[in-house]
């Protein structure tokens, strides 16, 4: 038996498991990768190249041509992760404001999936690396050792992130942190390619009544279980 090397995390939008994926690659000595940030990625370059969010054949004709690549933290800063761009740090600057508003439509165009999942494999081949995301099980690593979906109730995701935002000193408005939860879980859900799902031989966590170590507890005994002979 031995340890699983390449773990994909799927779930909606609040269900743990960033926040659970990056303190497992912690306690593994693996590389994080929230496939999330390859899509802020493309919507931060968009925007400073000055395409269009609504354009999708621009978007896509960017994704196709943008070398995205994501590392173990290089600066001691408080990253999980180094996010590169055609070479340069984008790190921080793929949590802007304007990505954040921009990111979900982007994440919804079908060349771009395309063209970032290629990429995705590409890192995910390396090996020791906890992978989060929304399709990693599915589509982009159906071969992983191990494959987990965290999921919660919508109201306890809810609370958790609109925690999150009291949390970082913005201002915190309930209605809109459940309005766009909801919305997220639409797009997620409704996409026509890649949506949202659990692989059928995922081992799923219902996490709304756990709190984070005990997720990660579990998560630690499925990564010794499960066996990459």
């Amino acid at each position: 038996m031995t340890r699983a090397s390449t773990i994909a995390i799927d779930g909606p939008a609040a269900s743990g498991k960033s926040t659970v994926g990056g303190r497992l690659a912690e306690r593994l000595g693996y590389v994080y990768f929230d496939t999330g940030v390859m899509y802020r990625a493309v919507t931060w370059a968009a925007l400073v190249r000055g395409i269009a969010i609504e354009d999708e054949d621009g978007v896509s004709r960017l994704a196709e041509q943008l070398q995205v690549d994501v590392l173990r933290p290089t600066v001691d800063d408080g990253r999980q992760y180094t996010v590169l761009a055609d070479g340069e740090d984008v790190t921080w600057a793929i949590r802007q404001p304007e990505v954040d508003r921009g990111v979900s439509p982007v994440s919804t165009y079908r060349e771009v999936r395309a063209a970032l999942t290629a990429q995705q494999r590409r890192i995910g081949h390396r090996g020791q690396i906890v992978m989060v995301g929304r399709d990693i099980g599915t589509v982009v690593l159906p071969e992983a050792d191990l494959k987990i979906y965290l999921d919660a109730t919508q109201k306890e995701r809810v609370e958790r992130r609109y925690r999150e935002v009291v949390a970082r000193g913005e201002p915190a408005d309930y209605c809109v942190v459940r309005d766009s939860v909801r919305r997220r879980d639409e797009i997620d859900s409704a996409r026509a390619h890649a949506p949202l799902r659990a692989a059928e031989d995922a081992v799923i966590i219902d996490t709304t009544p756990l709190d984070v170590d005990e997720v990660l507890e579990r998560m630690l005994a499925l990564v010794d279980g499960a066996s990459t002979a």
